[in-house]
């Protein structure tokens, strides 16, 4: 139990930064009324995947196979098989942004392969995050100091500090799905602009003062 007057403040940090990484999904897909067939096709596919990407280098950050789908397509009526359908997702993640463009176009541009994306944010370590809550803090501690100045008191100690919440809000862009065509030729460009990370932090405070000096 605290004896004497306490103040309680809440503190608030808003951020607007660059985003350090853009996630999007690049998914293979066959079909062919022979099973064998649709999953060497997609085997293929998923090997060029593998291929075009690892020219990238250290611009692809991570790669991460998502779901695999083996389907078979039935007749209207009855359980005969008139097909089957294939498919795997890749999500990638990259750092260099300046390659981003060029590399989801060269996916979309292999045959039977769909691209979709991209989303940007930040690292889940990244030291924006405590850079906000930090500056939370900073500010609980100014309006703390605030209040009791103009009670003509000041701030004596530090009852309790709880963290309200910190929360990264993406600021997305999802890019049209591209399909593959598989066609010869050079891929088209396209410029990808980097969408700005929000990042709010916030804190509620109590703190003991001195007696106020009301005249």
């Amino acid at each position: 139990m605290v004896d004497g007057p306490v103040v309680a403040v809440r503190g608030e940090a808003y951020r607007e930064v660059a985003p350090e990484i853009a996630r999007f999904a690049v998914t293979a897909m066959a079909r062919d009324k022979d099973r064998e067939a649709t999953l060497t096709r997609l085997a293929e596919r998923a090997a060029a995947i593998r291929v075009l990407l690892d020219g990238y280098g250290p611009a692809v950050d991570r790669r991460e196979s998502g779901e695999l789908r083996v389907r078979p397509e039935l007749k209207r009526s009855g359980e005969r098989v008139v097909a089957y359908h294939g498919s795997v997702t890749t999500t990638v993640t990259v750092t260099d942004f300046t390659v981003l463009g060029e590399l989801m176009l060269r996916l979309a541009d292999q045959d039977q392969v769909a691209v979709a994306g991209p989303w940007w944010s930040l690292r889940p370590d990244s030291p924006v995050h405590r850079e906000a809550r930090q500056a939370a803090i900073a500010e609980a501690i100014q309006r703390a100091r605030e209040y009791a100045e103009a009670l003509g008191a000041r701030v004596t100690a530090l009852l309790e500090l709880s963290d309200t919440g910190l929360a990264a809000q993406p600021m997305t862009f999802r890019a049209a799905g591209y399909a593959g065509r598989g066609g010869g030729g050079a891929a088209p460009e396209i410029d990808l602009d980097p969408q700005q990370q929000t990042v709010q932090a916030a804190v509620e405070a109590r703190f003991a003062i001195s007696e106020p000096v009301l005249d």
